[in-house]
């Protein structure tokens, strides 16, 4: 199923584009979010060096109508906000296609990423351009199942190292200890890690957000 990641930029007006832009070098990170009916509310972690000054701006922008802090402590708040101008989650409203959390936002420009039938998630770059946000595709891919990566005997030996503490450092179990628990030679039971290694870092290296785009032509449809 495509997964899309959208670096959307978002209008100055509502408030986590306004105070972001003020403090570019604050992270905003919106851990969860539900529309209502006239307002949107969010859980938003702020990592902030001054995070005093970003709450007060926040406060006092008039997109929000309250900000309750629910937990503190240096340089990171996570509070409950309330806004009249959920736009990310109009469209996506809109489009029927859930924005994945969290979302990070940093410096008016948030980092989306949707998954879904090609035709939704084309569908969600009309709708943000309805209400008036403008993003480029960073990247479009096919997203895999984690389980379908590995064979049921790569995934039981996988396992079985983690819980035996094979990676973790230092170590606490040997390749030989691992090979035993499962009952395999050591050979293979190498031959077979390396090969699950490969395959999971492959997959994890894919996901960066520095990866390079190879797909134009199925960025290009969900962009028209």
């Amino acid at each position: 199923m495509p997964q899309a990641r959208l670096l959307v930029d978002l209008p100055d007006g509502p408030w986590i584009a306004d105070v972001s832009r003020e403090f570019p070098d604050t992270g905003f990170r919106v851990l969860a979010a539900v529309p209502g009916e006239s307002a949107g509310f969010a859980l938003v972690r702020v990592t902030a060096r001054d995070a005093d000054a970003v709450l007060s701006a926040m406060e006092g922008h008039d997109a929000l109508t309250a900000v309750s802090v629910m937990a503190r402590e240096d340089g990171v708040v996570t509070a409950r906000v309330e806004t009249d101008a959920p736009l990310l989650l109009l469209a996506a409203k809109r489009s029927g296609l859930p924005i994945e959390m969290p979302l990070d936002i940093e410096d008016g420009v948030a980092e989306v990423e949707v998954t879904g039938e090609h035709e939704r998630v084309a569908e969600m770059g009309r709708r943000l351009r309805e209400v008036g946000l403008e993003f480029e595709v960073e990247r479009v891919r096919q997203r895999v199942n984690p389980a379908r990566l590995l064979t049921d005997r790569q995934r039981e030996l996988l396992l079985a190292a983690v819980d035996l503490g094979y990676y973790d450092v230092p170590r606490r179990a040997t390749l030989t200890e691992v090979a035993d628990h499962v009952g395999i030679a050591k050979s293979t039971c190498s031959e077979t890690l390396q090969r699950v290694q490969r395959t999971v870092i492959r997959e994890f290296v894919d996901d960066l957000p520095s990866r390079p785009l190879e797909d134009e032509p199925e960025i290009a449809a969900v962009d028209s």
